[in-house]
């Protein structure tokens, strides 16, 4: 439970009524109350504050604990006591707690917590109102305030919100995985808990509350949690792995679940992975070997993608990964941020910066821009076909198939290997090999000269579904070279 007595002494220690912070002593009309709310959530979202508060009992001049005789059950709007009234007209964006502390035997406060605005501006009434130094305006009254609330709220992220709050040092340090931390970050672990602390609030993973307490972020949360059921809102966001026995979700199926921040074991995630993947064995001079059934730099990279990129506020989902007989499936919350035709070359995009900046550090993935395109390479160099990536209405889904002759392919397998070949080529910087060619994409396919029929074909259809185009149309057959069709 929240320290109410500490908080109300850090608020007190602000310099003057700032604009997520307002004193009352008794004074208050609903209506009014109502108004406050809507200004000070949307204020405390300007200011980059988690938090607004409205206390009565602190004189609003000199800050001093005067107490106030107001009490919750008491402050009515007709027959409805404030808070059920208050949140019914409310647009339902804030957070709202109605709190109450004794001061001493003689003086209570009433505090009400804030939750700054999500999404869009909060309105009361259906009006939005903002906190112009101590006075509440209307928000389409002050356009310049309007503006850059805007801009704030659009910028915004889940991974900075506050997954769980007022926490000691001792409290976060039972809750995350510290260790692991630093021992990604390659960094010396600190000499005390309060430095590791520090080092966190530097990272963004956990933040300092206006009571002298903390607050672990959505990120830090989902990085370093040792157990994520420890979270409410993240306890869904578990990565689940489930084998099944064929290429079908019919047979007998086996079902594990990485519980803990991703950042905790990564390794250890691959690893498990890897020990239900189906694998094939070749036989040595001496030794037998087994072989995964996927490249490990591809599944590194897929895994990684979508837990760095799935959209955390499609509730009820997360992560999974169903692999089968001849195939694995890796399906994340949210939708594609890009074409899946420009997978390859489109400019980076993230719903979660600051997680991917320091996953990055931490070595789990790619530099940024380059996963897929190091995903489809590793999969050509296993002659296997060419992993599909596909959006849904809350999803998005990469598909990774294992080895199979170019017979078993489908057409439309075909093809898209045909055009990631080509995306592939075209966008190597080696002048040598930088187009698309029948001979070229023979030897993707695993394929002798005998087949050059076969894959002139191939190439014919891709360029009559406008996937890919000749460089120079002119050019006699038997030199013909090919890009994609955006080149």
């Amino acid at each position: 439970m929240e320290n109410l007595t500490l908080l109300v002494h850090e608020l007190r220690k602000n310099p003057a009524e700032t604009e997520w912070l307002e004193f009352k002593h008794n004074k208050y009309t609903p209506e009014m109350i109502g108004e406050d709310i809507s200004a000070l959530a949307n204020s405390a979202a300007l200011a980059g504050r988690p938090f607004a508060y409205l206390v009565w009992g602190v004189d609003d001049a000199t800050h001093d604990i005067v107490g106030t005789t107001n009490e919750w059950y008491a402050m009515r709007r007709g027959k409805q006591e404030i808070e059920n009234w208050v949140r019914t007209q409310l647009s339902g964006n804030t957070e709202l707690d109605f709190l109450r502390t004794e001061i001493d035997e003689n003086r209570h406060v009433l505090l009400l917590k804030i939750g700054s605005a999500v999404n869009r501006p909060v309105s009361f009434g259906k009006t939005e109102y903002i906190r112009v130094g101590s006075y509440t305006k209307k928000l389409h009254d002050v356009p310049s305030k309007q503006t850059a609330l805007w801009d704030r709220l659009r910028a915004s992220r889940f991974e900075n919100g506050v997954a769980k709050n007022d926490l000691s040092v001792t409290d976060i340090l039972s809750l995350l995985d510290s260790q692991s931390c630093f021992d990604r970050l390659n960094r010396p672990y600190p000499s005390t808990s309060q430095l590791v602390v520090d080092y966190f609030e530097e990272e963004g993973v956990v933040m300092r509350q206006d009571n002298g307490q903390y607050s672990i972020s959505n990120m830090g949360a989902l990085l370093f949690a040792k157990r994520l059921s420890d979270f409410p809102r993240l306890g869904r966001k578990t990565v689940r792995v489930i084998r099944y026995e064929g290429d079908n979700k019919i047979g007998a199926s086996k079902e594990e679940e990485y519980s803990s921040g991703y950042a905790v074991d990564f390794d250890g995630l691959i690893q498990l992975i890897n020990a239900m993947t189906p694998s094939h064995e070749t036989i040595g001079m001496a030794l037998r070997e087994e072989h995964g059934a996927y490249p490990e730099l591809a599944i590194r990279e897929v895994i990684a993608n979508a837990l760095i990129h799935q959209d955390f506020t499609v509730t009820g989902a997360g992560p999974m990964v169903e692999i089968f007989d001849h195939r694995m499936e890796i399906t994340s919350p949210g939708t594609l941020m890009v074409d899946q035709m420009r997978i390859i070359d489109a400019p980076p995009q993230s719903r979660n910066e600051d997680t991917a900046a320091l996953m990055r550090r931490m070595k789990i993935c790619e530099e940024r821009g380059t996963g897929w395109d190091k995903i489809a390479m590793s999969c050509e160099h296993m002659e296997l076909p060419s992993p599909r990536i596909r959006g849904y209405d809350t999803g998005t889904r990469v598909t990774l198939f294992s080895a199979r002759p170019f017979s078993r392919i489908s057409m439309e397998d075909r093809e898209w290997a045909c055009y990631m070949h080509a995306c592939l080529r075209y966008l190597n910087e080696d002048e040598e090999t930088t187009y698309m060619t029948n001979a070229s994409l023979r030897e993707r396919f695993g394929l002798d000269k005998k087949a050059q029929p076969t894959i002139s074909k191939l190439i014919k259809h891709a360029v009559e579904r406008g996937l890919i185009k000749p460089l120079d149309p002119s050019t006699a057959p038997r030199y013909m070279k090919y890009v994609p069709n955006w080149a």
